[in-house]
């Protein structure tokens, strides 16, 4: 099958690319940027920019699926930017779908579009979205996409919208970075004086549960029009993640903690001070990652499991195994 994955080059997008690569389909990349990986990979590369319709037309032209995990990640920016990326940018995809007669769309959603500010512990896929708490612009612009997606799906166009939690793994350009960068400036801290629980997917496990998804998807098919939860199945304590991701890189066990109350402060406080004088960067906190590390949100798969035939085949345990020789062999590369 001929298959276009935007955001080809991104974390998960790179992940995706290979496997389907390995899997024998013929895959096409579009991306901003060209990514020697993907060369290597064997996949074609398309530039644009996924908020420009003309763009998004070329690249997805003579192809018979999209994997949609192109969009814009992160705790902070502006709402503008979010909404052109996230709902803008799916708003083409589906266009392209429609003009060029393309029957299946997996499009990569995320578990914060239920997040509500509370805890969420075993939860399904019935939970409704958290329309009266969305405390990010990617939280919403997420919401909103994947509802567009969800409802385009029809007897000619057959779509699915995975929410793979907390997607890690070596070379992750997102979290875990900001945890090792704080926890090298002395500055990571624990949130509140209880951990919660929350569960997390490794990168190739997140990849794998689209391949299952394309195969599974058609006009009619059980799983079309429906949106699934991915993860490890494997719910760990904030302080048990956070102290695995540290000593992957050698770091000691984190016991320092900061009161709820305080850090929700800060992250508020910092927000309107980098709003108020314009600064671009993401503030060191923020309202969404202090309700990210505070509450509990882990979810039932069951669905993918039963639907998708969705198995982690990768444990948390050789995850970590394999991020530590990544974080290894980068830290002796940049000694030599």
């Amino acid at each position: 099958m001929k298959i276009l994955v935007t955001g080809g080059g991104g974390f998960l997008g790179q992940a995706i690319c290979r496997q389907l690569a390995a899997a024998g389909h013929e895959v096409l990349a579009f991306n901003r940027n060209r990514y020697a990986a993907l060369d290597e990979a064997k996949v074609e590369q398309r530039s644009g920019d996924i908020s420009n319709l003309d763009s998004v037309l070329a690249a997805s032209k003579g192809v018979e699926a999209i994997v949609h995990s192109a969009g814009k990640v992160g705790a902070w920016g502006k709402l503008e930017d979010y909404y052109e990326a996230n709902v803008r940018g799916t708003d083409n995809v589906l266009a392209a779908c429609d003009m060029h007669g393309i029957r299946k769309l997996v499009f990569t959603s995320s578990p914060s579009v239920v997040q509500n500010g509370h805890d969420l512990e075993g939860v399904d896929e019935s939970t409704p979205y958290a329309t009266a708490h969305f405390v990010s612009a990617y939280q919403q612009t997420k919401a909103l996409a994947e509802q567009r997606v969800l409802a385009a799906n029809g007897d000619k166009l057959a779509t699915v919208a995975l929410r793979p939690h907390f997607i890690w793994g070596p070379g992750d350009p997102n979290l875990l970075p900001r945890i090792l960068k704080q926890a090298r400036a002395g500055r990571l801290r624990l949130i509140g004086k209880v951990d919660k629980k929350i569960d997390t997917t490794y990168v190739e496990n997140a990849a794998a549960a689209h391949l299952l998804a394309l195969d599974k998807l058609d006009i009619g098919a059980p799983i079309a029009g429906k949106a699934y939860f991915i993860s490890q199945g494997e719910p760990v304590t904030h302080a048990w993640l956070v102290n695995a991701w540290l000593q992957a890189d050698g770091f000691p066990v984190e016991t320092r903690r900061i009161p709820l109350g305080l850090a929700k402060f800060l992250g508020a406080a910092l927000e309107n001070i980098y709003m108020a004088f314009g600064i671009k960067n993401e503030p060191p906190l923020t309202r969404f990652v202090v309700e990210q590390l505070s509450t509990s949100h882990w979810f039932n798969i069951n669905a993918a499991r039963n639907d998708l035939g969705y198995t982690p085949k990768v444990s948390m345990q050789e995850g970590l195994v394999r991020l530590a020789q990544y974080l290894t062999r980068n830290r002796m590369q940049q000694k030599t």
